[in-house]
């Protein structure tokens, strides 16, 4: 006969229904080890069954190394006065999901793995938890991209699990690190500056604003003229040195860095669902 503490001990180990585990325990003829078996593999079965299913929505988590300092997971791969940063991203099919306390908490929880372990034995170790929440909550659900940022000077910047921005300088402080993550947040730059833009893309959107100059009725230097400063104004308004700062309109990021000693923008990260 399967007890209600048999039950109970199952879910508590897993997290999924009662009458799943019932049936599991039942199925084991009450031997909890092939319960949990059985229960693992169902979730393994449910995920590769919804695993085509679109996901819409999800949430970017940020765990800094700087965070747990003190803790025996503190990193020790790198100076001691250096900073970790990790990004990771969590899919889901539902805005619904994506609020939920259980997908929250194993978003957090696999980025500390990231943290501690890093981004392999994340991915290899989130598999069986990632499974077991498809088959409590009912939907597919995909861990995505990883980053992780090392160095001094270490902005980072979540606004409601939807936007993540990790940004690293040379110089600076951290207090201008995350300022600009903020700015990167609100103002989406595709690059960091002039010299970064692939000559593809610049190619690209020259052409395409040469179909819109040939048909003006002006003189080819005046079309030049035009032709370039929509160039410049396209690029200007995505590249991150070019753009006005969003807490001082009266700087740009350049001059913000300038301000702050000469710093540098080393790379940065944005991510937003």
């Amino acid at each position: 006969m399967i007890t209600t503490e048999q039950i109970k001990k199952l879910r508590d180990g897993t997290g999924v229904s009662v009458m799943q585990c019932k049936r599991a325990l039942e199925e084991a003829e009450g031997d909890f080890d092939k319960a949990l078996l059985i229960l693992k593999k169902r979730s393994t079965d449910i995920a590769l069954k919804k695993s085509d299913r679109t996901l819409g929505a999800g949430i970017v988590v940020i765990r800094r190394d700087a965070d747990l300092r003190g803790s025996k997971r503190r990193s020790t791969q790198i100076g001691r006065d250096a900073d970790k940063a990790v990004m990771v991203v969590l899919y889901c099919e539902t805005d619904f999901v994506a609020k939920n306390d259980e997908f929250i908490k194993l978003a957090n929880q696999i980025a500390d793995i990231v943290n501690e372990k890093g981004e392999e034995i994340a991915k290899n170790e989130s598999v069986e938890p990632i499974n077991l929440l498809i088959q409590k909550i009912g939907e597919n659900i995909k861990l995505g991209e990883i980053n992780i940022f090392e160095g001094n000077t270490l902005g980072s910047y979540v606004h409601n699990g939807k936007i993540g921005v990790l940004v690293s300088l040379e110089g600076g402080t951290q207090a201008i690190a995350r300022d600009i993550a903020m700015h990167i947040a609100a103002m989406k730059p595709e690059f960091t500056s002039r010299e970064n833009i692939p000559i593809e893309t610049k190619e690209s959107i020259a052409s395409l604003f040469a179909e819109e100059i040939k048909i003006l009725d002006k003189p080819e230097e005046i079309k030049k003229k035009i032709m370039d400063g929509k160039i410049d104004t396209y690029f200007k308004e995505r590249t991150l040195l070019d753009q006005t700062f969003i807490k001082n309109p009266d700087i740009t990021i350049a001059e913000l860095l300038k301000q702050a000693g000469g710093a540098k923008i080393k790379e940065f990260v944005r991510f937003s669902f």
